[in-house]
């Protein structure tokens, strides 16, 4: 071999000699994990129950996104679950009164518009728009003065009647004149009574009087007007009582009666009224399949104006020791209705029998013991099991 040769074997010798070193040499990423050159590097074992001694048991690793944390992790379903806030009751005997309630129109005891029997012009206005007046009280007074002369005429032609009668009489006591004689002047004076008398009653009907004491309303005519029976002059009505008219389902017309307390409400107005049915209709009508009544109020301030819309509650059965819940504390669901009551920070479902039903609580008659915490908000939201608080026992 020539020398240039040798040089260029050398030269190659010591190339491959340096890649093998590069090749083969540690790295320090296996030293740090204590493996073989070439492993690949595993992630440490999470930390908990069964996890094995180690590095990756002392926490010594890094730690990894989206493992475990134990039960209270949140997301999880375990007891790290927050508990629902509720509102309970604590169930106690108490008097329940079941009750009707309805709507009607209040009315007056008595009412009457005031209108004239004959024709003529009003000389007189007696009363104030809005007064009280009482039985008797002159209202309105219309022009008398032509029947006022036709009735001193026919006591003039009465007179002369009464005179011609009594001499007819006394000549026939005597036989001075036949009986036919006295008869025809008989007749002649009862005729002139019966004018007299019916120009009184016309006379009468020229002065408008209050038939009942009450209140008079407003005047729709004027002193001077020409009025006739058509005409509406204004209205009287007594509103102390006022009458308040309603209606039931027909189904209760075996609990109504003469003498039942009522109470209700007028439109506008939060007082509670009280009264009681003098009337019930003796029939159901067909149509609405409602039973009409009538009951009667005192109304001495006139605080209750007739027209108006009432809102009537009727009590008609009473029950002395009743367990009541609210209605939202009762759910229903394919095994019938239920409550959830509380106990030792759990909702537990107890099911149970509904009786009466008023506008906001329900009777229990089956399912419940006096002392039963029911919880009463929150219903929805617990399910059978389910850990809540008590934010406000009642």
């Amino acid at each position: 071999m020539s020398k240039p040769s040798g040089r260029i074997f050398i030269v190659l010798v010591a190339i491959v000699a340096v890649g093998l070193l590069v090749i083969f040499k540690p790295r320090k990423a296996d030293s740090a994990v204590g493996g073989p050159p070439g492993a690949a590097v595993k992630a440490p074992a999470p930390s908990g129950a069964g996890a094995p001694s180690g590095a990756g048991a002392s926490g010594a690793g890094p730690a990894i996104a989206g493992e475990a944390k134990g039960p209270g992790a949140p997301g999880s379903a375990g007891p790290g679950v927050p508990a629902v806030p509720v509102t309970a009751r604590i169930l106690q005997p108490q008097r329940l009164d079941n009750s009707i309630t309805s709507s009607g129109n209040v009315m007056a005891n008595e009412e009457v518009e005031i209108r004239s029997e004959i024709q003529g012009k009003i000389r007189r206005i007696a009363f104030k728009e809005g007064s009280r007046v009482k039985k008797g009280d002159l209202l309105v007074k219309i022009e008398d003065a032509e029947l006022q002369a036709t009735s001193l005429q026919a006591q003039s032609r009465r007179k002369l009647a009464e005179d011609n009668e009594y001499r007819m009489r006394m000549q026939l006591k005597i036989e001075a004149v036949s009986q036919k004689d006295y008869d025809q002047s008989l007749n002649e004076l009862n005729l002139a009574k019966a004018e007299s008398q019916l120009l009184r009653a016309q006379l009468d009907k020229t002065e408008l009087r209050a038939p009942f004491g009450g209140v008079v309303g407003l005047k729709q005519i004027s002193e001077g007007g020409f009025v006739s029976p058509a005409t509406l002059i204004t209205t009287l009505q007594e509103i102390d009582p006022v009458k308040v008219d309603f209606t039931v389902p027909g189904k209760y017309a075996g609990y109504v009666k003469a003498g039942q307390a009522v109470n209700f409400t007028v439109q506008g107005a939060d007082t509670r009224h009280q009264g009681k049915v003098y009337a019930v209709d003796p029939r159901i009508d067909p149509e609405s399949r409602t039973l009409r009544l009538r009951a009667l109020c005192p109304n001495p301030a006139g605080a209750i104006l007739p027209g108006a819309f009432a809102t009537i509650e009727m009590p008609f059965q009473t029950v002395a020791a009743a367990l009541v819940v609210p209605s939202q504390a009762l759910s229903a669901d394919a095994n019938g209705t239920k409550v959830f009551l509380f106990k030792a920070g759990k909702a537990m479902p107890r099911p149970v029998q509904a009786g009466l039903r008023t506008d906001s609580t329900v009777q229990i008659t089956g399912g419940l013991a006096a002392g039963d915490t029911v919880i009463t908000s929150g219903v929805v939201q617990i399910r059978p099991g389910s850990a809540v608080t008590l934010s406000r026992v009642d």
